[in-house]
């Protein structure tokens, strides 16, 4: 209700309370705003409609004379009826409680406020991840779509695993990296996210114990836990996730999976060393565990390429291997992939077949030609430009403005700097001060609970201006409200 767009008609003959209450009202007869729907704040309300809150106690005061809405303290104010729930004996559906029945967890609340948050342009995105608008190749998109005669386009539905086509073609990409995947080994996806949804509910059963480095991007997004899995933290260095512990760890808690992202991970931006990823690899095929390896951020390097996947090094087929153009091509397209044994491959393909029917055909015709044309790779070597500039800015900004209250480390590459606060100020009441200056950030605890002196700063999405204006900015309340 917050994404409310109607605004009343301020040069109306009709009263703005008027127009709000019949606003309101027609919400509630059409059944978009069922019963048990919570009506904002007046304050709130007053803001969303750009009136005066006199206004909209009047409007709301008419709506409930008609018996459709109700006030309580502590409880706030509610639907209570519609116009045909008044002339019919039999209620009409809760939905509301189908609301909260429902198996998928809904996002914590402070992920809601950032989603919302990011649908507004006036406000400075300093922990988005995602590439700007500005550093998206929207011409060369244009020219890619525009199809020529001979190149065969399938407007219909494409065989469970994909295209075979595109799948031959991110075959030979993945050969760049030391991959040797056949096109029957490759299932491609809706992005990254699907790829975990896929294997959830695809391959685990409910009670299975996920590992992750923490803090982690699985604590961020509900895929795991939706679908009955329990997560479990294990440490990360500078190196990469501690293996140590892994082997007792996997005994002591009959842990299933361990999911992991080694380049230039989400949310502190670190690479995994050479060594350690042999380390996990060896730890892993001992100890019978398969690993996740997410590498959406691989091509995302700056001074030189990193490690080879724990794919590349994977004879045993240990390892499910998650790719994705989302965070270089385009995140529109949704078009990423898994690669591993067949027989998980052709399980996951089936599960997907039944959702959706396959990714678009339209978004896998463009990703393979930009990926057999050379021009990806020609896109990659001006975004890696681009990035380290944006990097290096965000660093020098970071030295002048936050050397006494915050301590980072430099990214080789990727997205984000993990920066921790040590003045003592709360980042989660750092979200809510920055908030209302026009800053979106994100806090530690949205990747990890209980961690409130961090934040992840991206230099991926704002531009130049907004990183320096906005650091600036933020420096400013540290300072002001730190000890």
């Amino acid at each position: 209700m917050s994404e409310i767009e109607w605004k009343p008609q301020k040069n109306s003959a009709i009263p703005l309370h008027l127009q709000i209450y019949n606003y309101m009202k027609m919400k509630i007869m059409n059944g978009e705003w069922t019963i048990g729907t919570k009506i904002p704040p007046q304050r709130n309300l007053a803001k969303l409609f750009q009136v005066n809150r006199s206004t909209i106690v009047i409007a709301l005061e008419e709506l409930t004379a008609d018996g459709l809405i109700e006030s309580k303290i502590g409880s706030g104010t509610r639907v209570i009826n519609n116009t045909w729930g008044l002339l019919s004996s039999t209620p009409p559906p809760d939905w509301i409680s189908y609301v909260k029945s429902g198996i998928h967890r809904p996002n914590i609340s402070i992920i809601q406020e950032i989603n919302k948050a990011e649908a507004n342009p006036d406000f400075i995105r300093l922990g988005t991840g995602e590439l700007s608008p500005d550093l998206l190749p929207t011409e060369e998109m244009t020219k890619i779509l525009q199809i020529e005669n001979g190149h065969s386009l399938s407007l219909g539905y494409i065989e469970p695993k994909g295209s075979l086509s595109l799948r031959k073609t991110v075959s030979d990409y993945l050969q760049s990296k030391g991959i040797e995947a056949s096109p029957e080994s490759i299932l491609i996806v809706s992005g990254g996210i699907q790829a975990l949804q896929l294997i959830s509910i695809g391959l685990l059963e409910r009670g299975s114990i996920i590992f992750h480095e923490t803090p982690s991007y699985l604590n961020s997004v509900h895929v795991f836990q939706s679908a009955g899995m329990n997560l479990f933290g294990i440490p990360l260095d500078d190196e990469g996730i501690k293996c140590d512990s892994i082997g007792r760890i996997k005994r002591q808690h009959n842990g299933t999976l361990l999911y992991t992202i080694p380049n230039f991970h989400n949310p502190t931006g670190t690479l995994m060393s050479e060594r350690r990823r042999m380390e996990l690899l060896k730890v892993c095929q001992r100890e019978s565990l398969p690993i996740i390896e997410d590498d959406v951020y691989g091509d995302l390097w700056f001074e030189s390429p990193p490690p080879k996947p724990l794919k590349a090094h994977d004879t045993q087929g240990n390892v499910l291997y998650i790719g994705s153009v989302s965070k270089t091509l385009s995140p529109g397209l949704r078009i990423g992939w898994i690669v591993g044994p067949e027989p998980v491959i052709e399980r996951l393909a089936d599960i997907k077949m039944q959702t959706d029917y396959g990714s678009s055909s339209l978004s896998q015709y463009a990703v393979e030609k930009w990926l057999c044309s050379g021009l990806y790779e020609d896109f990659l070597t001006e975004l890696r430009v681009e990035l380290r500039f944006r990097r290096d800015f965000t660093i020098q900004i970071l030295e002048k403005y936050f050397s006494k209250v915050a301590a980072w480390s430099e990214p080789k590459g990727g997205f984000y700097i993990w920066l921790k606060l040590q003045s003592g100020v709360s980042t989660r009441k750092l979200f809510d001060l920055a908030l209302r200056e026009g800053i979106l950030l994100n806090p530690g605890s949205v990747y990890e609970k209980t961690d409130y002196q961090h934040l992840r700063i991206s230099y991926s999405y704002a531009s130049i201006e907004q990183l320096e204006k906005g650091l600036i900015l933020l420096a400013r309340l540290v300072s002001h409200h730190g000890k």
